[in-house]
């Protein structure tokens, strides 16, 4: 399990309306702003593949495990 407080400002940059919760909508936004081509449908698939408890919407604990277990490692400085 990652520690959410390593993920609490990516979190909150996305989760605009700051109600604890990102929307599809939240995350086509940061995407577009980003300059990626994001659809309706390609949003609310990536929202599905983070959503663990299925409502929808990604928690930051849902989106810190999915960000520490899918993001490269960086190499450990001796």
């Amino acid at each position: 399990m990652s520690e959410t407080s390593d993920y609490q400002a990516t979190f909150d940059m996305i989760d605009v309306d700051h109600d604890g919760l990102i929307t599809a909508d939240e995350l086509k936004n940061l995407m577009v702003a980003l300059g990626a081509d994001v659809s309706d449908e390609m949003a609310v698939l990536a929202v599905q593949v983070i959503d663990t408890d299925g409502d929808g919407r990604v928690s930051l604990p849902e989106l810190a495990e999915y960000l520490s277990t899918n993001s490269p490692q960086q190499p450990q400085q001796p």
